[in-house]
């Protein structure tokens, strides 16, 4: 399936195919590529013993039923604990288990033409130190860094990440105000990302720049289109199947 619609913004599969998999699964992710998307996010988290995972929360709480803090668990012991979101997504994912960052570079590098966006979360960050964490998450994307780019909330880190590798870099910004559009501009990330409630409610355009807009979480064809209309080059939504099938019915009907 193509997904290129030039009267459209791309579509970054959020956490991977999230509607229909566990988010943050190889599983999600590799069905997101599979339906036609050129571009992924998902989250990183470390473990006790400093491995990056691919989780959101720092605890399995919503995901695996359990409390368990990823920063307490070692990876060898987080690799056992089902993360299928039983409650949302029933029995069907039951028995699927979070990935390492270790695992997900190798799928990114067999997959050919695919961006992964790569967001590291600020609570891993706030527990082990900026330097411990993005020092081990890039030594673990270094294979396949020119096919990453990696976002955060936390803008230092941003700005290391960006030394320390020389890939692209995206800021998720934490609000849309003056404040933030000055750092952006002084950070100048080749992208910017933000969520749709965070966005003025009056459609003016989004603050020019070097950068490509992503906005998140865009689940239907008409926010996409208002988007774009705004000044965003990507959308980003869990509903990837949906909103493609949205772009199909409405090139049909142009």
């Amino acid at each position: 399936m193509r997904t290129a619609h030039h009267d459209l913004p791309e579509i970054i599969a959020h956490r991977g195919n999230a509607a229909e998999f566990p988010e943050n699964t190889l599983q999600g992710l590799e069905s997101a590529v599979s339906l036609g998307l050129r571009y992924v996010e998902f989250d990183v988290q470390v473990t006790a013993d400093l491995v990056p995972v691919l989780m959101h929360d720092a605890d399995l709480a919503r995901v695996g039923g359990r409390p368990d803090c990823v920063h307490d668990l070692t990876w060898s012991a987080l690799a056992e604990l089902p993360v299928g979101e039983v409650q949302r997504l029933g029995h069907a994912h039951a028995f699927t288990y979070p990935p390492s960052l270790a695992q997900a570079v190798d799928t990114i590098a067999g997959w050919d033409g695919v961006t992964a966006f790569v967001e590291v979360k600020r609570s891993s960050l706030r527990r082990f130190g900026r330097e411990t964490v993005l020092k081990r998450i890039a030594q673990v994307l270094h294979p396949v860094i020119d096919r990453c780019v990696l976002i955060s909330f936390d803008l230092p880190s941003v700005k290391i990440l960006r030394l320390m590798t020389g890939a692209r870099i995206g800021w998720v910004l934490p609000q849309y105000d003056a404040e933030a559009r000055q750092q952006a501009a002084e950070l100048a990330p080749q992208f910017l990302f933000v969520n749709l409630e965070r966005l003025p409610a009056e459609p003016g355009p989004l603050w020019p720049g070097p950068w490509d807009w992503a906005v998140y979480e865009v689940r239907d064809l008409k926010t996409a289109k208002d988007c774009q209309a705004r000044g965003a080059r990507f959308v980003e939504t869990m509903t990837v199947r949906g909103l493609l099938h949205a772009y199909a019915e409405g090139s049909r009907q142009w």
